[in-house]
């Protein structure tokens, strides 16, 4: 075993977005919630486990703030994304409670602010009574607009160390926060000039200027690390340029930030349409919400069997949508049908390919309609990613889980979505995300997610041929019933219509064998990593209650979908 039940994955990493559930009965616990694997876990997949540093930080501010025994608080970047939370929870209780739910928000302190010159906010909190704390749970799963374990980090230590203020409305200056200067043996040394100026630990770069201790020794000592808030503004420029396709090899920060052209894969296609998110889920949900900013409450679509919570987001944030779980062409059939009947929509979100069944959506024929009825597409290209598919052509909007293969390394979360320069809506999307899109993605995450995807484009042909390789050994298995993968999908034919001439089929595929038994052999004795997410680096075993439901029965799942 590589990794005991709970811990961490990878091992030893402290913001691990991923945990090991090595045995078969592990993974049913889990789902099942049963206490005896529940109490073992050191971290989890961050938008369903929340970290215990994010734990000790709304511990600290219920006890400042609230009411221990009653209350629990819920924490996300900015007030925008808290009230968001503080809505949802409203609207799904009476008016009589929903005065008990309160937004508390938290800035620099004038001594922190000096040093974090384009952070305005670092935290906020909706507290709300304990008996809410399952439909708060429903925003920061689904929403993925929760704050980060770095972030949590950070503000534990501010907060601990009277260096955050409450905000008390968004037009108070700091005259009228609460705050003090710090710990007593820092005051009297000046501002804090370690803060942007150094490097960050894990990431030294050599072209970074070298700081004397005098002058970052406060921030040293508090936190361990520096902020280097200009490093983590040059990340974000090298990750929008590799997700644009800008960078077409494996370069290092320098590298990305030296590079001149600012055209992307498509034509037109600049860095400038690519934005960053914390998390894949907050880009779905934020391309969902600026959608029904930009047109209005419309219906949406949810086109094939999609990951949980893109449906959910769909279901529960504005007026609803149409679901089509097996993504047919039967199913395009009832949809045209629909929209020759008058029907309209927002948009239509699909993935491509699919995850668990790796099916591929008829995009060229959901174009069609959308270009004939009035709707947007919003793409999931996840699996497929864009050096193996590209799909931006046929989309409005391509979002991506940058958490998974872009990164690797599973210690980091991210998300992203790019907008078709030449699609139909640009023009109105590039208005509206100009005017309400947030950047919450915290400075220390970007640097990891950065460094991280350096290698992406090496690492992407290493994966697509060892991925080939292992299908093909299981497919001649006689102990194999199926194996769902781009290469073998009877859509191989729609996924092979958006292959760039240099991609693969991806590194995920789904295996059923001919009895449970089999099956839970095969994933007990496999030695590999196992635990939710996918994508990275070393070999992870991603399982979940459908991919479990699959295994036992895959036909089970055709007939329902």
């Amino acid at each position: 075993m590589l990794q005991e039940t709970g811990g961490p994955v990878p091992p030893n990493t402290d913001h691990a977005v991923s945990v090991s559930l090595p045995t078969w009965e592990a993974n049913v616990a889990y789902e099942e919630g049963e206490l005896w694997v529940i109490n073992k876990m050191q971290c989890g997949y961050p938008r369903f486990f929340v970290h215990p540093i994010i734990q000790e930080l709304a511990t600290e501010i219920i006890s400042r703030f609230g009411d221990r025994e009653k209350e629990a608080a819920t924490l996300f970047p900015s007030p925008h994304t808290a009230r968001v939370c503080q809505t949802f929870i409203s609207s799904k209780i009476s008016p009589e409670e929903a005065h008990k739910i309160r937004v508390l928000d938290f800035a620099p302190t004038q001594q922190l602010e000096a040093e974090l010159p384009t952070i305005t906010s670092l935290l906020s909190c909706v507290i709300y009574p304990k008996e809410f704390a399952k439909i708060a749970k429903q925003v920061w799963q689904h929403s993925g607009d929760g704050v980060s374990s770095r972030r949590g980090e950070f503000c534990l230590g501010a907060l601990k160390d009277d260096l955050l203020a409450e905000r008390k409305s968004s037009t108070a200056d700091a005259a009228s926060q609460r705050f003090c200067k710090g710990p007593r043996r820092y005051q009297g040394r000046g501002s804090v000039t370690g803060i942007g100026k150094g490097a960050l630990h894990a990431t030294t770069s050599t072209n970074q200027p070298q700081e004397g201790r005098e002058s970052v020794q406060f921030i040293e000592e508090r936190f361990g690390r520096n902020l280097n808030i200009s490093l983590a503004n040059q990340a974000k420029v090298a990750v929008r340029r590799r997700i644009a396709g800008v960078l077409t090899e494996d370069v290092d920060l320098s590298e990305a930030l030296d590079k001149t052209s600012d055209e992307g894969r498509i034509a037109g296609l600049a860095e400038s349409d690519v934005y960053l998110f914390p998390t894949g889920m907050s880009s779905i949900f934020n391309s969902h919400r600026l959608l029904l900013n930009a047109r209005g409450p419309l219906k949406s679509v949810c086109f094939g069997f999609p990951y949980i919570d893109t449906l959910k987001i769909l279901e529960k944030w504005g007026p609803g949508c149409v679901f089509y779980g097996g993504g047919s062409s039967q199913d395009l059939d009832d949809l045209e049908s629909r929209l020759a009947s008058g029907e309209r929509f927002l948009g239509l979100f699909t993935e491509f390919p699919g995850n668990p069944l790796l099916k591929s959506p008829d995009l060229k024929r959901i174009r069609d309609l959308a270009d004939k009825y009035d709707f947007a597409v919003v793409v999931d290209e996840t699996v497929g990613n864009f050096l193996n598919i590209n799909v931006l052509s046929h989309a409005d909007i391509v979002v991506s889980s940058l958490t998974k293969i872009f990164s690797g390394d599973s210690n980091v979360m991210g998300g992203s979505a790019v907008l078709n320069p030449h699609g139909k809506y640009y023009q109105l999307l590039k208005h509206t995300f100009s005017r309400d899109y947030e950047d919450n993605v915290w400075v220390e995450d970007v640097v990891f997610l950065e460094r991280n995807s350096r290698d992406f484009v090496s690492r992407i042909e290493k994966i697509n041929s060892t991925t080939e390789n292992i299908t093909q050994m299981l497919k001649d298995s006689p102990l194999v019933k199926n194996v769902y993968y781009p290469k073998y999908n009877p859509s191989l034919p729609l996924y092979e219509a958006f292959r760039t001439p240099t991609g693969g089929y991806g590194g995920l595929f789904s295996v059923t064998f001919h009895s449970t038994a089999e099956a839970v052999a095969f994933f007990d004795n496999l030695e590999v990593l196992k635990g939710p997410s996918l994508g990275t680096n070393f070999t992870l075993r991603y399982v979940s209650l459908i991919w479990l439901w699959l295994v036992i029965s895959d036909n089970s799942l055709t007939q329902h979908l």
